[in-house]
C-alpha cells in the first residue's frame, strides 16, 4: 500500500463526492452553541487531513487538532500552518488543556475494538472539556442499521491523476470489515493498484450513551447527521 500518497487520494475521492465539509462544520458549530452559547475553543480529534478543522477555524476563536496517522497529519500541517496539530491516539492522549468543544467526526470512534476501548476513548475526549463543554461524536452504523455486502465505487481526476476506488463491506463478529481497492493512473507512473482494509466496530446506541455517561457527560442522540448515521452530543457535567 502506498501510505504516503493515501491522504491526497483520500481527499480527492471525497472532493469528487462533493462532501460538504463547510456545511457539516457549520452544523456542528450550531449544535455546540445551542448547548454552550459562549463556546470559543474547539479540539478536533482524528482530524485527518484537516478539512473539517479548516472550517472550524473560521467558526471558533481557537482550534486544535489531534491525529494518529503521521501521513494525514503532515498534509493537515501543510493545509493549516497556523493551527496547533498534535500526533496522538484517542485512547491515551493528554494535551494538558481543555476546550469548550471536542469533536470526533467521520466515525473515527468506531476504530475502537470493543466497548472497553470505547469507554477509554470517550473518557479521554471528555477529559479535554471544560465543565459544561460539548462533546460531538459521529458514530459508525448501529448493528441493526448496517447493510452487509455494501459495495461503493468512486472515480476522481485532478492534475493529471485519475483514481478509481471500489469497496466491499461485510460483518465479522461485531466488526465491519471494509476492503478498499484503488487504481491510480498517471502519465509517467502508469497504472498502480493498492488496497486498504478497515475494521470498524458496530457499537450499539446504548454502548455510546453508556460511554458518555461514564465519562461524566449527559448524552443526546440526533438522527441524520453528516452521513446519515446520526450525531451524539455529550454535555460535560
Amino acid at each position: 500500500m502506498y501510505d504516503g500518497e493515501l491522504p491526497e487520494i483520500y481527499d480527492m475521492i471525497y472532493r469528487s463526492r462533493g462532501k460538504d465539509y463547510a456545511g457539516e462544520a457549520a452544523s456542528v458549530a450550531r449544535l455546540v452553541r445551542e448547548a454552550r452559547p459562549d463556546a470559543r475553543s474547539l479540539l478536533d480529534m482524528a482530524c485527518g487531513t484537516g478539512p473539517h478543522l479548516a472550517h472550524f477555524a473560521e467558526l471558533f476563536e481557537h482550534v486544535e487538532g489531534v491525529e494518529l496517522s503521521e501521513d494525514m497529519l503532515a498534509l493537515a500541517k501543510r493545509r493549516l500552518p497556523d493551527v496547533p496539530l498534535t500526533k496522538g491516539d484517542m485512547r491515551d492522549f493528554d494535551l494538558g488543556r481543555t476546550f469548550d468543544a471536542v469533536t470526533c467526526m467521520f466515525s473515527s470512534i468506531a476504530h475502537m475494538v470493543d466497548a472497553g476501548e470505547l469507554d477509554v476513548a470517550v473518557n479521554r475526549l471528555a477529559h479535554h472539556l471544560v465543565p459544561g463543554g460539548v462533546l460531538v461524536i459521529e458514530p459508525w452504523w448501529f448493528p441493526e442499521r448496517f447493510a452487509p455486502g455494501y459495495v461503493a465505487g468512486d472515480s476522481a481526476s485532478e492534475d493529471g491523476r485519475t483514481v478509481v476506488r471500489v469497496s466491499h463491506s461485510r460483518v465479522e463478529g461485531r466488526m465491519t470489515r471494509m476492503e478498499v481497492h484503488y487504481l491510480v493512473a498517471e502519465a509517467e507512473e502508469g497504472i498502480r493498484h493498492f488496497t486498504d482494509t478497515l475494521f470498524m466496530t458496530l457499537f450499539t446506541r446504548e454502548e455510546y450513551e453508556h460511554a458518555l455517561r461514564k465519562a461524566g457527560c449527559t448524552p443526546t442522540y440526533i438522527e441524520g447527521g453528516p452521513s446519515g448515521r446520526g450525531i451524539f452530543l455529550g454535555v460535560r457535567d
